[in-house]
């Protein structure tokens, strides 16, 4: 069977980093690579059109969440079977695409994610703050705990879905903050999909998109919202927009 497969590129102030990760992904393992633009102030869009890329554009700044959902609406409109959401900012790396793909193909995994997180040296000294690396093995050993996965990391900005999970999950009720991904990801779990990860490498720089240490407890403090009303909803005590279309 062949599968049409798409990477999208939710963009913010790239200018650095777009060409790189561009020519990192591997040839011939995706049909289409679409850009959409948060608005940006430098020359990421400029840069998008000179590598050939389809470039969307927001008129006005709406968010990481924001971005991702034009993202998937796009995808989703040119066919794409399965479609792999990548950081332009090169945090993480393109050469994995290949397997994280092959995963969904061959029905092992619905939504694949990469995992920066194989061991505390590695992530330590490929940058990543020290309170984020606490911050982010606290929330991913509670979910795994809470809602009976076993993945390295939820917090992963380098994710694969394949278009049954983009079909499913109500991904438009989701916040157009940060959020969003944790969202998702427990919103996939309601819906009983596979999810799995592969081993990427940490690299946190100066280029390399971060939010800070009050915006970060925003986003774990929003993420245990989420999986209190992922409970709520599951023993039918409430029933939250998140998991309904």
């Amino acid at each position: 069977m062949k599968y049409k497969v798409i990477i999208v590129l939710p963009a913010y102030n790239a200018e650095k980093t777009l060409e790189k990760t561009v020519k990192e992904i591997p040839k011939g393992v995706v049909d289409e690579i679409i850009l959409v633009d948060d608005c940006s102030k430098d020359k990421t869009v400029e840069i998008a059109k000179q590598l050939g890329l389809r470039t969307i554009v927001h008129n006005k700044n709406l968010g990481y969440g924001a971005n991702q959902k034009t993202c998937y609406r796009e995808a989703l409109k040119m066919g794409a079977d399965i479609v792999v959401m990548l950081h332009p900012d090169y945090q993480y790396e393109p050469k994995i695409i290949p397997y994280m793909i092959g995963f969904i193909k061959e029905g092992i995994c619905d939504f694949v994610l990469g995992n920066r997180i194989r061991t505390r040296k590695e992530a330590l000294e490929g940058g990543m703050p020290l309170y984020k690396y606490f911050s982010n093995r606290f929330l991913t050993v509670l979910e795994n705990l809470l809602l009976g996965q076993n993945l390295g990391e939820w917090h992963s900005g380098l994710r694969a879905y394949s278009k049954k999970v983009l079909e499913t999950v109500p991904w438009e009720k989701n916040s157009n903050d940060f959020v969003f991904d944790q969202q998702f990801l427990i919103e996939s779990v309601f819906f009983g999909f596979k999810i799995g990860d592969v081993p990427v490498s940490t690299k946190y720089f100066k280029e390399a998109s971060s939010i800070n240490f009050l915006r970060s407890l925003k986003y774990g403090i929003e993420t245990l919202i989420t999986i209190i009303k992922y409970f709520l909803t599951k023993y039918k005590i409430i029933k939250s927009k998140l998991f309904f279309k």
